[in-house]
């Protein structure tokens, strides 16, 4: 009998839902035992839901192949197979925050990639090397859903993956304003060139809703835990611009910084190739060994060459230089849907386990 802890997929049918099944594929603390989706995937095996659909370079997991879909609306059937459960759920904003709260409630914790809960006081947004202290309003946010063990915790907009990490790294320098031009790779929007053709040999000057999450989601992160809730950090005040390009894989940033302080750039190339958190302190799985790296030729970081660095779940950085009008540029890239999406939610679901939130029912 495995002793690894039980996971179903809400979602399990979508792009994002596929990349959890591929990344849990072997895990050695996660099993995926339940796949749920739309009530018309509902009542196939999971090999006929996504018959022709599926995205993952990688093959299909056997393990998986024969698992009837169950209807993500059944929450108490769903719930009954689980220990928790990874949410990738493609509804409504408002139905989002409601099923996702209702699974909860069934004692069941939700480690969510949807944006629904962002913003909700008590529900931590984390990427675990930078604010796992987050994790501690869990607390009050099972005291207002009445539960034991029940919660949600989300990661946040994959876009400022690219860029956030390097100015987490760097926070002890005081910057005070960053300006963030994100160039974003189609399958931040759970799609491939199969599905929008008409993204070869173009660029969409515009991601809905993008652009506020760039510039507000960092402050959220590097914010403070008081009385309950999350408070927002006030600074560094940050303006972008997100761009959709003919990328399959890897959001790629283009960044502006003045700092407070006046770092050189051996000390900033220091901070970032010697940041660490508590992933790499605890070992996780899925822990890149080095979080950043930093790359000196000119030409990098490349999405070709680069975003794959430590498995998706690094960040790369280059180009840094001093600038005739800002401190410091740089260009930052981060791979979307490992790290930006379902890999960062696998890798916050570690960190919970390891901190005793994650638990056998």
């Amino acid at each position: 009998m495995s002793n690894k802890l039980k996971v179903g997929i809400l979602g399990g049918t979508g792009m994002v839902g596929q990349r959890f099944i591929s990344l849990l594929e072997n895990h050695p603390w996660f099993e995926v035992v339940t796949i749920a989706a739309s009530p018309r995937s509902a009542g196939s095996t999971y090999e006929e839901a996504v018959s022709g659909r599926w995205k993952m370079s990688t093959p299909m997991p056997e393990a998986v192949k024969n698992i009837i879909v169950k209807n993500v609306n059944d929450i108490e059937a769903v719930s009954s197979e689980v220990d928790f459960v990874f949410s990738a759920v493609d509804m409504t904003k408002e139905e989002i925050k409601k099923i996702e709260e209702d699974y909860a409630k069934t004692e069941t914790p939700v480690v969510s990639n949807n944006s629904a809960h962002r913003w909700t006081p008590d529900v931590p947004m984390i990427v675990p090397e930078v604010n796992p202290e987050h994790l501690e309003v869990i607390e009050s946010q099972k005291k207002r859903l009445g539960t034991k063990k029940g919660f949600i915790c989300v990661k946040p907009n994959c876009s400022i993956q690219s860029y956030a990490p390097a100015l987490t790294a760097w926070r002890k320098f005081k910057p005070t304003l960053v300006v963030a031009t994100t160039y974003q790779a189609i399958s931040g929007a759970g799609k491939n060139f199969t599905d929008w053709p008409e993204m070869e040999r173009n660029i969409i000057p515009f991601i809905g809703g993008e652009e506020e999450k760039s510039e507000q989601e960092p402050l959220r992160i590097w914010g403070k835990v008081e009385n309950g809730e999350i408070v927002k950090a006030d600074g560094p005040l940050i303006t972008s611009q997100c761009i959709r390009v003919p990328v399959l894989d890897g959001h790629t940033a283009a960044v502006f910084v003045n700092f407070e302080e006046n770092p050189t750039k051996e000390e900033l190339i220091q901070a970032l190739t010697e940041f660490k958190g508590e992933p790499q302190e605890l070992g996780l799985p899925n822990a890149p060994k080095q979080f950043i790296q930093y790359l000196e030729d000119d030409d990098r970081p490349q999405v070709a060459l680069d975003v794959n660095y430590e498995n998706g779940f690094g960040i790369s950085i280059g180009r840094l230089r001093e600038d005739a009008y800002f401190d410091w540029k740089f260009v930052g890239l981060s791979h979307n849907t490992v790290r930006g999406a379902a890999g960062g939610a696998v890798l916050m679901a570690e960190l919970l386990k390891a901190k005793g939130y994650l638990t056998a029912k």
